[in-house]
């Protein structure tokens, strides 16, 4: 099971994180988020992951030029795009960064995935082959990070694993759900913010562990 603790804002956090090993971390560009990183801190950060651990950049709406200064700047190895990217912005990203992959986010409710496989149409078209697709919950107006968790029936029904790139499951989720959430939902990878936090955008080391435990056991 894939693991991601997102969200991590200084250094030391990171490297009290690392000791946990997790399989990637997670450093949040988006201005307004209360988990935001500076980009110098981020690059510090990259530099402390082994080759084991991968740095992870999330993006919401960020201008082109900017997603790739910042991917450059701060070694990250992977990128997650959070906001209302298109296809096509994904192909000129991808045509710009071969060597970095590409996550991205969608935010599910109960109205199901028809929209996220219309998406992932067009990304064929353009041969972008992404990473993985984060499932996460929909809430009006916000990019996640909410603590609500995504419909977990509705994607062990539709989400269609054979076809679509891998399955990273985020939105609510916290040691005492997590077991659950694998069982009906069996993603490649889980997703983690304000899950294994003491207060918005503090993580909490013990919650951190015991995400990653139960991820594990119940992998």
């Amino acid at each position: 099971m894939w693991v991601k603790i997102c969200g991590i804002r200084d250094v030391k956090t990171a490297e009290q994180v690392v000791m946990l090993a997790p399989d990637a971390i997670g450093l949040n560009f988006f201005a307004t988020s209360p988990r935001c990183v500076k980009r110098s801190v981020a690059a510090e950060i990259s530099k402390t992951l082994p080759a084991s651990i991968e740095s992870v950049g999330l993006f919401v709406n960020h201008d082109l030029h900017d997603v790739l200064d910042t991917a450059r700047q701060c070694g990250l190895t992977m990128i997650q795009l959070h906001g209302d990217e298109t296809p096509e912005f994904l192909a000129e990203l991808k045509s710009c960064v071969a060597d970095v992959r590409l996550l991205r986010a969608f935010r599910v409710d109960g109205r199901g995935l028809s929209d996220v496989a219309d998406y992932l149409a067009e990304c064929r078209k353009l041969d972008v082959c992404l990473a993985g697709c984060l499932i996460d919950s929909h809430v009006d107006g916000e990019y996640g990070g909410t603590g609500h968790t995504a419909p977990w029936d509705l994607l062990a029904d539709q989400y269609d694993a054979d076809r679509w790139p891998r399955l990273i499951l985020a939105g609510g989720l916290h040691p005492g759900n997590l077991a659950d959430a694998i069982r009906v939902t069996r993603p490649f990878g889980v997703d983690v913010a304000s899950g294994v936090e003491s207060e918005r955008g503090v993580k909490d080391l013990a919650l951190v562990r015991d995400f990653i435990q139960a991820a594990r056991q119940a992998d």
